[in-house]
């Protein structure tokens, strides 16, 4: 699935034009936050979201009513409790959302950052806006430039948020929005469950690595949508793979010695998630042997299993969205 720089860029290769929305400005309990993007063609098709409902609606249609105008727009939308009751909401608060158009000149601009994107790399993309004023820069970690240039200071200073988690929108017409890479979710076990998993975390903005020890299960037919498959011994692998404290760990393997050998492994490395599947049978005898083997208490309550949300799962596919839920949740409040 191409991501949004992308779809611009394919829009603008073959003469399309559009409109990108971008969240600049969010207050209460609005449904996205700031950089949330969509992209309206002059078909009326959208590509991504700004959060649904009469939002949405109200910027597909002032996007259309600028579309052929060249010009942009900060489109306010003020959803007080009448408005939302109105409409049958659950979100009510305050959105600005600005509405730019995609332009032949910044094509390379687009291009540069759904590379990235696709990479997994870093950056900063610099949007200015304002009365007669419009540019666009990239800014990557080695300091080089895609777009209009910018003095080499604000560059340099631009480029510090590249450790922010979020956009920043600046008054008086300035976005910030730091290209971060993705979280990485390595699954362990090429199973029907791995399947669906690799298949809907990286809808969800995951960097999936699939890892088994049998080529027949875990190849590119069965994993079309993994970023990387590795087959090789479970024991071995985890010194092939890179642990800097932000990765997440899914155990569902094929049974219970790999799943305990493998969460022995991932308990000896610095991450951010770590979920195993089972039985409460099955877990409690695990992380009794864990125990045994020496690894503490803290350590041990951090696994998450059996693993992914309670929601009552029983096909491959129900248990792939509760683990995925459970993924989101803890990227979200950590």
């Amino acid at each position: 699935m191409m991501n949004i720089y992308e779809t611009i860029e394919q829009y603008l290769t073959e003469g399309r034009i559009g409109i990108l929305a971008t969240v600049i400005y969010r207050d209460g309990s609005a449904p996205r936050d700031v950089g949330a993007k969509m992209l309206v063609g002059e078909d009326g098709k959208c590509f991504g979201t700004v959060g649904g409902g009469r939002l949405e609606g109200d910027a597909c249609r002032e996007a259309m009513n600028i579309m052929h105008k060249g010009e942009l727009k900060i489109l306010s939308v003020r959803m007080d409790s009448k408005a939302v009751a109105d409409d049958g909401m659950l979100c009510g608060g305050n959105v600005d959302i600005l509405l730019e158009p995609v332009l032949q000149k910044y094509k390379g601009v687009y291009k540069r950052i759904g590379e990235m994107l696709q990479q997994d790399a870093r950056g900063v993309v610099v949007t200015k806006f304002g009365d007669n004023v419009f540019s666009k820069t990239f800014i990557e970690e080695d300091l080089s430039v895609t777009g209009d240039t910018l003095p080499e200071k604000e560059t340099g200073e631009l480029l510090n948020y590249l450790h922010e988690k979020r956009p920043y929108y600046v008054s008086g017409g300035m976005i910030i929005e730091p290209l971060q890479s993705l979280s990485v979710l390595y699954v362990f076990g090429a199973g029907h469950i791995s399947q669906f998993l690799a298949c809907i975390a990286k809808t969800v903005d995951f960097h999936v690595v699939v890892i088994d020890d049998r080529k027949e299960f875990a190849n590119r037919e069965r994993f079309p949508d993994a970023a990387e498959i590795i087959v090789d011994d479970f024991h071995k692998v985890m010194d092939r793979l890179d642990f800097t404290g932000k990765e997440y760990v899914a155990i569902v393997t094929r049974g219970h010695q790999y799943d305990a050998d493998v969460l022995e492994e991932a308990l000896k490395k610095k991450t951010k998630y770590v979920g195993m599947i089972g039985s409460r049978r099955k877990v409690r005898i695990i992380l009794d042997h864990m125990r045994q083997s020496g690894f503490d208490e803290e350590a041990i309550a951090n696994v998450h299993s059996p693993i992914g949300l309670s929601i009552h799962a029983e096909t491959p596919q129900e248990i792939a969205v509760s683990i995925v839920a459970e993924l989101i949740a803890v990227r979200r409040t950590r």
